[in-house]
């Protein structure tokens, strides 16, 4: 390693690193005590294997890290020149996994979709530095940009994954904001795309019935849509502020996935609401230092990257934690960083290496922090 790479890595953002490798820590002694219940049940395909999905979670941990310090040493103008190709290779990778060949993906814990969210926003990046102030132009920025932001989600809830399109969304419009565009074509895109939304959600009546519950209240439907809501609830409500104790949880017998879309439910149990806190506190750290590389980036197009890559897992945590507690209709999302899944974990992770490339640029201006 040259002596000047080996100053770029010294000035990267070493927090968010850590931050990164608590999370990691925390999401794999989650994910056994979440999920070691299934080796209880007899006749069950986990019988005897307390530490099946932890020995996985490792293997995937191990996985991501590896694409982390790989992304970490790949100068991110990389991604600018092959842009086109990664828009191909993203949606190529959204083509495939519909309609046969979903089947045979998933069956092997591997979602494309996942790393086709990390295309996307790289190419998102590059397609709106390169608009530089036609941004705030309605036929030149908003409409292409509409269609392009449309055509990426129209095939994500064709897999059907509908919260990661509606999270791809809100990135893409965060990202949009951050470029230059000015409040009427926020008002204007928050307006047909909330209706567009609306309309692919009443088409599958399970979405709809999702929204009706958590608009009535999950004790409305207790035995159906609303039981996992109810039992989300259940666990933080016995968690109180210090929890039932690592490992004592209950209701992780009951939640249909504790160890993935439920397992803030099991922390909130276990842990209480201080460890929750915590949890949440980790989140912020990890979001304000991704934030601060993007401000002090020194060109556009490394800037909207970072802010797309922060906002991506931010957007993901908080959804995660809000349909949890409660506060947002009961939809399938992991907790970036802790919740099982290969394929989440070592997109998280890559995207991570990709930021910590970028602070090595940002470094220079601000000072090593």
């Amino acid at each position: 390693m040259t002596a000047s790479r080996s100053r770029r890595i010294v000035q990267s953002d070493w927090l968010m690193f850590l931050v990164v490798l608590i999370l990691l820590v925390v999401g794999l002694v989650m994910v056994y005590s979440a999920s070691y219940g299934f080796a209880l049940f007899e006749g069950g395909a986990y019988e005897g294997r307390p530490a099946h999905f932890t020995r996985r979670q490792g293997v995937f941990a191990l996985l991501g890290l590896g694409a982390m310090f790989v992304t970490w040493h790949i100068d991110y103008h990389v991604y600018r020149r092959f842009a086109v190709h990664i828009l191909v290779l993203t949606v190529l990778m959204l083509l495939v996994v519909a309609p046969i060949g979903r089947w045979v993906i998933r069956s092997r814990s591997v979602q494309p979709v996942e790393v086709a969210k990390v295309g996307a926003i790289v190419y998102i990046a590059v397609w709106l530095s390169a608009r530089g102030e036609h941004i705030r132009d309605i036929s030149l920025g908003l409409i292409p940009f509409a269609l392009l932001l449309g055509f990426i989600a129209g095939l994500i809830i064709a897999q059907p994954d509908f919260s990661t399109a509606v999270l791809l969304v809100a990135t893409g419009t965060a990202m949009f904001f951050v470029a230059g565009a000015d409040m009427k074509q926020l008002l204007i895109g928050f307006l047909f795309g909330g209706v567009a939304l609306t309309a692919v959600m009443l088409v599958a009546s399970y979405r709809s019935e999702r929204v009706q519950i958590w608009l009535h209240g999950p004790l409305s439907d207790p035995l159906g849509r609303g039981f996992q809501p109810i039992q989300s609830l259940v666990a933080l409500n016995e968690g109180g502020w210090l929890g039932v104790g690592l490992g004592m949880s209950q209701q992780k017998f009951v939640l249909y996935a504790p160890h993935t879309d439920g397992i803030f439910a099991i922390i909130g149990e276990e842990l209480g609401l201080v460890g929750s806190v915590i949890i949440i506190v980790l989140y912020a750290v990890w979001t304000w230092r991704g934030l601060r590389i993007a401000r002090y980036v020194q060109e556009v197009y490394g800037m909207l990257l970072a802010v797309g890559l922060v906002c991506w897992v931010t957007f993901q945590a908080a959804l995660h934690i809000a349909v949890v507690a409660g506060l947002a209709p009961f939809t399938g999302t992991v907790l970036p960083f802790v919740s099982y899944g290969g394929s989440s974990l070592v997109s998280c992770l890559a995207s991570v290496g990709i930021l910590l490339n970028i602070s090595q640029g940002s470094a220079g201006r601000e000072g090593v922090a």
